[in-house]
């Protein structure tokens, strides 16, 4: 299955003219950014306008200052000249000339304006005459006064009026000027406003054509998607995003309806999958169960049998066990299969027939599905005559032989029998694969649960043999040899002699039947109940009963419990060292101490004579301490022996 990128349009792949549409189009980005720029071009002109007015007006205020000031100097001007004329004061001359100074500078300043202040004179052609009449005449007034000053006699007053007359002419046309810029600066604020509220009502109208509509057109054809309507379809409009996005979208329902056309069928079939998977997923757990809980071979055969035939829908089965070479198939159960082809195929040679296979070296075989066919045979005139098998006699035309592998061992095969021609899934051969393993491994653990059984019956057969050898063969023999002094004796008339040997006999007798009662006893006791202190309370008791001891039982049981067959173990290792004491120790008192922290320890202590457990064996007792020496290396555990003239204790400490 192809992987494709997260990022990838999936339309994109599928209409190859999309990209170039897309590097020839108008995007929405640009028609947006293309009417934001023609009003903010107009709306920066405006601005500029407005600015440049503003300056012209605020400049030209500046010029009828400028003016005004020119004026105020020229009658200043004209009263120190009088002041100069009729009162000689030394220092209206100098006023003269300082006013003189100032209004040359301010009519210069209103020439070439300024760059330091608004200050500019309209540039129109009256004003610019005007402007020159106001020159001239200051020529003539400047020369007035500079002649007066300079006679030495006073002359005629100086008449500054024609000049002012001059300077009030140009303060009124700058005013007339100033006027018009005004109402210019409020044309140009009213056209603004117009421009904002038109410039509003445009971005409205074109978000709306723009987008709005075609985002309601999208969720619209949404809604019927929703509805189940896959025929839905959106007007691509102009080619932007928004275009691309409809176009997208129709592809998108078109896929939703193909989609759709066919879902009713992918469901059906997607159903039947799983019903089937769920089917065999019951038969796995139905023979997974049931061969957990067969207690024989036979009867795990038969069943297994009877469940594989119903799970196959076959109409025979039959399941054959093959030896360790393969070269034999023998019958071990079968359901529904003929019975005479069962009895004359109880037993197969490999190769004699479609059933049994040899595997490969290192090569285990697989599920097989045969056709069952009548094998040609030549005749003696040169022809071919079809010979039928049992199998195809009895009305079979396919056989599925399914092998029963464990571990890389060819354990037998599970043969499948149909009237009809069969083929396999992949989910069917899986199947009868799994189930075959099942069948396998419960064969398996059945055979290793015989031989765990078969071990445990020959383990305890042979301490059985060893404990009769050691107390009943060894009475009985001592008993024969008793018999041969007895015949030795009557043969001679020696009544004394005889009355010894039958004393001894006697004694002989008592306890072969003590042995046999005691080991009566120590096989009947168990701990079935899980309780050691109750096994050992029991096994204390029959003690004091046969041997006439006393015995005490310390118990201390905080520790994890010990399994079953080593709380067996322990109980014959107790017994055992109990047996000892009652036939060699000579003791009064006998205890017995069960301690399960820090580790399992089990004592068992007399008050006897003891013995040395290093010498050599005189008799059965080093025999009995060999027996309880096997019987702790079973369970893993210790067996310590101490013993000296005040009495014997035996440890036997858990690892």
């Amino acid at each position: 299955m192809p992987t494709t990128s997260s990022q990838a349009d999936p339309y994109e792949r599928s209409d190859p003219q999309l990209s170039f549409r897309r590097t020839t189009r108008l995007t929405l980005a640009r028609k947006l950014a293309g009417i934001g720029a023609v009003f903010l071009g107009v709306a920066l002109l405006s601005v500029g306008l407005s600015i440049w007015v503003t300056w012209q007006i605020a400049g030209a205020g500046a010029a009828i200052n400028e003016v005004g000031r020119v004026r105020m100097l020229s009658y200043k001007m004209a009263l120190h000249l009088r002041d100069h004329q009729e009162r000689s004061r030394p220092d209206a001359s100098a006023d003269v000339r300082q006013r003189l100074t100032a209004i040359q500078a301010r009519l210069s300043l209103l020439n070439r304006s300024s760059t330091e202040r608004p200050l500019a004179v309209p540039r129109s052609e009256d004003v610019r005459l005007q402007v020159l009449a106001v020159e001239a005449r200051w020529s003539e007034l400047r020369d007035g006064v500079l002649a007066q000053l300079a006679a030495p006699q006073p002359v005629a007053r100086l008449d500054v009026e024609p000049f002012v007359q001059e300077v009030d002419a140009l303060v009124s046309l700058i005013e007339h000027r100033l006027e018009g810029r005004t109402r210019m600066l409020y044309t140009f604020q009213m056209l603004m406003m117009a421009l904002a509220v038109v410039s509003a009502l445009i971005i409205l109208y074109a978000g709306h054509v723009v987008i709005l509509e075609p985002v309601a057109r999208l969720r619209a054809a949404l809604g019927l998607v929703e509805q189940g309507d896959f025929s839905a379809r959106v007007k691509p409009g102009a080619a932007d995003e928004l275009g691309e996005l409809a176009e997208g979208f129709n592809r998108m329902t078109e896929q939703l309806a193909l989609s759709y056309g066919s879902l009713e069928a992918k469901v059906a079939e997607k159903t039947r999958r799983l019903r089937d998977e769920q089917t065999r997923l019951r038969a796995l757990y139905d023979v997974s169960t049931f061969v957990a809980s067969a207690e024989d071979l036979q009867s795990l055969g038969a069943g297994f049998a009877r469940q594989m035939r119903g799970i196959a829908r076959a109409d025979a089965v039959a399941i054959r066990w093959s030896d360790e070479a393969n070269d034999r198939y023998m019958l071990l159960a079968s359901d529904s299969l003929p019975r005479i082809l069962a009895e004359e195929e109880q037993c197969i040679l490999t190769g004699d027939c479609f059933c049994g296979t040899r595997p490969e070296r290192g090569v285990l075989p697989r599920t097989r599905v045969i056709p069952i066919a009548s094998e040609p045979v030549a005749t003696g005139n040169g022809l071919e005559e079809r010979v039928k098998r049992r199998c195809e006699q009895e009305g079979y035309a396919t056989l599925v032989a399914i092998p029963l592998n464990l571990q890389h061992r060819l354990l037998g095969e599970v043969e499948l029998f149909y009237r009809s021609d069969v083929t396999l899934s992949e989910e069917d051969r899986d199947l009868f694969t799994a189930l075959a393993s099942h069948l396998a491994g419960a064969m398996e653990s059945l055979r290793m649960v015989a031989l765990d059984r078969e071990f445990a019956v020959a383990s305890e057969r042979k301490l059985l043999a060893q404990e009769l050898h050691d107390s009943i063969a060894q009475s009985l023999a001592f008993l024969k040899i008793q018999m041969g002094l007895l015949r030795s004796a009557m043969a001679r008339g020696d009544q004394a002699a005889i009355d010894t040997v039958m004393g001894e006999l006697d004694e002989g007798v008592r306890e072969s039947y003590s042995d046999v009662r005691e080991l009566l006893l120590h096989f009947r006791v168990r701990t079935d109940s899980g309780r050691l202190d109750l096994a050992l309370r029991e096994t204390l008791s029959k003690f004091e009963l046969q041997a006439g001891l006393r015995g005490h039982l310390t118990y201390e049981d905080d520790g994890v419990p010990l399994p079953a067959d080593v709380q067996i173990q322990v109980l014959h290792i107790v017994q055992e060292a109990l047996s000892n004491v009652r036939k060699h120790a000579g003791a009064t008192d006998v205890q017995v101490r069960v301690q399960a922290r820090p580790k399992w320890q089990i004592r068992v202590r007399d008050n006897g004579c003891g013995f040395d457990p290093e010498a050599s064996p005189p008799d059965a007792t080093h025999v009995g301490l060999s027996i309880m020496r096997e019987r702790a290396t079973m369970i893993g555990a210790q067996l310590d022996i101490r013993s000296d003239s005040q009495g014997t204790e035996l440890t036997l400490t858990m690892s």
